[in-house]
């Protein structure tokens, strides 16, 4: 059979008397086979032979709430179809569909399968179907994945385009189901290595591919609003980024910002100057700008210009000085101190110091506890408007981003002006907190835009500061007249409440980053306090104040500047 060439490959055995196999250096150096490659030269017709592969756990999931991606290749064109998966087992399910498909749509049969032996491709309700069908398995050895290597690859090349994509777009990582989908559409309209000067998508359909309608991935766009979805005022469209395309509908997908999800629809004009979501506020939007500001309180503000100026006084841990000055601290039933016992004498002047000053500040313990806990959650808070969008939450933070802008504009917190002369403008920041359920998951990122109002100048900027607030006395004396008498207690809270406050002074402040202005502003003018600023406090009681009373509510101040109001029915 050699001689007349009926069989190649064959091993000639070895004489007798030559060299034997050496147990010690088969166990001391044996390595593993090399993958010759085009093994199979067998040329397959379309979708005979189908590569399966599963690529994941991703690090982070899709907007679909996806984790896996199931890759399925024809062995003849090279033609890739991609399914995301929330779980391995979903794979059957598909797998089912769209050998079904090949089938019904294209009139071929699927005569082999081969894959890695992942338990997801061989459970028993598959084996049946693989039966029923007449397809034959193919699967690779243990710790030999080289032998699936068309799927091996096909992978990794869909991951290498998808992560290029995303970095070029900017774009989170959450992205990715999007991205590899994109992928998958791009690489079967490209070259086949099947087939010279043919796509896998000639090779399929028997038709050469349209290009006309493909798009960089990213691009910022804007989706039409239908109109039965709108009012005669509205705008007609709204923005978004472009993510890949919906075959079957013939349509583009888009992020859609406001909403937060991925839209489908045909009607989509692109922005080809803008990735990403970079979305500039013109000089227009900032007329009537209005932030949805963060329900940071007025002390997590403090400790901000704190940290801005260096001084942080009246504070107990004052970690930039040397040598913190002591503060009195409320004895508590019993807490014992450390310290050496003091006289019975001092400690009652110190009991009346603190009520005097109205401090209730909890114990240093307390505060210390805390800090900690302040300190483990900041971990993940950027602290630059830089780190905040190009960060790995850069999605959360611009929509947070996005939406105090909003507020503000929609407020009408902000007008653009040009700086007068021998005046000066105030610094701002941007400040990112993440509300956190009970058990710790994350509830919602916020974002907040501050004035820094230790710049402020007395007698230019502002004036009078002071704003009475109610004491913890004058609540539980309500609560407790109120449970004497039955009577019900409602508790109202007014939602970024110093952006109501109208300005008296005229202030103005830099432009903010991430708003875009017109070149012929330099500057912003405050029409409405915001929050940072010396006088917001004192602009909000005075206009909840007016409003208040307005509504038939009298004034109770009294000398110990406890301000509160009663209700008339």
């Amino acid at each position: 059979m050699i001689a007349t060439n009926m069989i190649k490959d064959v091993r000639v055995p070895l004489k007798s008397g030559g060299a034997t196999t050496c147990r010690g250096c088969q166990q001391g150096k044996m390595v593993q086979k090399p993958f010759p490659s085009n093994r199979d030269k067998r040329s397959y017709d379309t979708f005979v032979l189908l590569h399966l592969d599963i690529c994941g756990p991703m690090e982070k999931d899709s907007l679909g709430g996806s984790k896996y991606l199931l890759l399925i290749i024809d062995e003849a064109s090279g033609c890739m179809k991609g399914f995301c998966l929330r779980v391995k087992s979903e794979s059957e399910d598909y797998i089912r569909k769209y050998i079904t498909m090949v089938q019904t749509q294209f009139c071929k049969k699927v005569k082999f399968v081969r894959h890695d032996g992942a338990r997801e491709f061989a459970t028993n309700s598959l084996q049946l179907f693989y039966e029923d069908e007449g397809i034959e398995q193919q699967t690779t050895v243990p710790y030999a994945h080289q032998t699936n290597g068309t799927a091996e690859r096909a992978i990794r090349t869909i991951v290498t385009i998808g992560r290029s994509m995303l970095h070029h777009a900017k774009l989170d990582k959450c992205f990715w189901a999007e991205a590899a989908m994109t992928a998958i559409y791009v690489k079967n309209r490209l070259p086949s290595p099947k087939v010279v000067h043919k796509t896998p998508f000639e090779i399929v359909y028997n038709l050469k591919p349209s290009v006309k309608h493909m798009r960089t991935f990213g691009y910022q766009t804007y989706i039409l609003t239908p109109k039965e979805n709108r009012l005669k005022w509205d705008p007609k469209a709204r923005a978004g980024i472009f993510v890949g395309y919906e075959e079957v509908s013939k349509a583009y997908r888009v992020y859609d910002i406001e909403a937060g999800q991925v839209v489908i629809s045909r009607d989509v004009n692109f922005d080809e100057s803008t990735f990403g979501l970079q979305l500039p506020i013109t000089d227009e939007d900032v007329d009537d700008l209005d932030f949805e500001l963060l329900d940071l309180d007025d002390e997590e503000l403090r400790q901000m210009e704190y940290k801005q100026t260096g001084k942080r006084k009246n504070r107990l841990n004052d970690e930039d000085t040397a040598a913190p000055r002591p503060r009195a601290v409320r004895q508590r039933p019993g807490l014992e101190e450390s310290s050496a016992p003091e006289n019975n004498s001092s400690r009652q002047e110190e009991d009346e110091e603190t009520k005097d000053s109205g401090d209730s500040t909890p114990p240093v313990f307390w505060r210390a506890s805390a800090n900690a806990v302040e300190a483990a959650v900041d971990l993940s808070e950027p602290s630059t408007f830089e780190a905040a969008v190009s960060g790995p939450d850069q999605v959360h933070w611009r929509k947070a981003i996005h939406a105090e802008l909003e507020s503000m504009r929609l407020r009408g917190v902000f007008r653009a002006a040009k700086l007068p002369n021998g005046q000066r403008a105030i610094g701002t920041k941007w400040v990112f907190k993440i509300k956190r359920k009970a058990d710790g998951s994350i509830e919602k990122y916020k974002a907040r835009l501050v004035a820094k109002g230790f710049r402020q100048k007395y007698g230019i900027d502002y004036t009078e500061t002071f704003s009475p607030v109610v004491k913890y006395v004058t609540l539980r004396m309500v609560i407790a007249i109120s449970k004497h008498f039955g009577w019900p207690i409602d508790q109202l809270d007014v939602v970024t409440a110093f952006l109501y406050g109208v300005m008296k002074e005229q202030v103005f402040c830099v432009i903010p980053e991430g708003v875009e202005l017109d070149s012929t502003f330099d500057c912003l003018e405050l029409v409405k306090s915001i929050y940072g600023l010396k006088q917001a406090s004192r602009v909000w009681n005075v206009d909840g104040h007016r409003f208040s009373t307005s509504i038939g509510n009298r004034d109770r101040s009294n000398p110990n500047r406890l301000f509160s109001l009663v209700f008339t029915t």
